[in-house]
């Protein structure tokens, strides 16, 4: 975490403290912020949580960020405790692991994961790649969809990746270096749907090249149900 964010964090969990008090369990930043590779046009993805959220409290977390700078940046995550607690658990994956602690410690929801859990992350997020890739390659044409389809991808690879080697990489450079070959390509082919203009020969073929690679992950997972 850079010593910009760092900074803002801190203004943001003080402003939390004061809002919310000892209602407040957690606090916490996630996506390209917390793994250090943020640009201009980064988000920022905060989390917190509180021991329950009302509407009203949504109104008094969303006018308290009002107060803040950067207040068009901000998104990210709220939730009480005891929702947070009722998650269904292969959801949970991702949250767990991609979340950077700044107050308090999201210990006490691994326990709640299994690698069952994990495996479902995986297959469900090969499903929806491959799913939306096909609806955009016949309906949308959208290179930005594509762009985020390469995105949820490389949160599938996360998933994928722990399952192969039980260690979970933030940062895209350290993920490709344990990645198998065929997995690796989707992180370079990634990069490749940022270009813009994207002409319509090569969003052809980078839709092609990841919904084969989804395909091919489905049956995989598929065959070793026993399906």
């Amino acid at each position: 975490m850079d010593s910009k964010i760092h900074s803002w964090m801190e203004q943001y969990a003080g402003a939390l403290r004061d809002t919310f008090g000892s209602r407040l369990w957690f606090v916490g930043l996630q996506g390209s912020y917390a793994r250090g590779e943020a640009t201009a046009q980064s988000d920022i993805d905060a989390v917190v949580i509180l021991d329950r959220v009302s509407p009203a409290d949504l109104a008094t977390y969303s006018a308290m960020l009002d107060r803040l700078p950067g207040r068009d940046k901000v998104c990210g995550f709220i939730s009480g405790k005891d929702e947070l607690f009722s998650w269904e658990p292969s959801d949970l994956f991702q949250f767990l692991y991609d979340t950077t602690s700044v107050l308090g410690s999201l210990e006490p929801l691994r326990e709640r994961v299994s690698r069952e859990d994990i495996r479902r992350a995986a297959w469900t997020g090969l499903c929806n790649v491959y799913h939306l890739c096909a609806h955009n390659m016949v309906h949308e044409k959208d290179p930005d969809i594509l762009q985020g389809l390469y995105k949820s991808a490389t949160f599938t690879l996360q998933a994928i990746c722990y399952l192969q080697t039980g260690v979970y990489e933030k940062t895209r450079e350290k993920l490709a270096a344990r990645l198998q070959p065929d997995d690796r390509k989707i992180l370079a082919w990634g990069h490749e749907s940022r270009e813009r203009p994207l002409s319509p020969e090569k969003f052809q073929s980078l839709s092609g090249n990841l919904l084969v690679w989804a395909r091919e992950g489905l049956s995989h997972f598929s065959k070793e149900r026993g399906c």
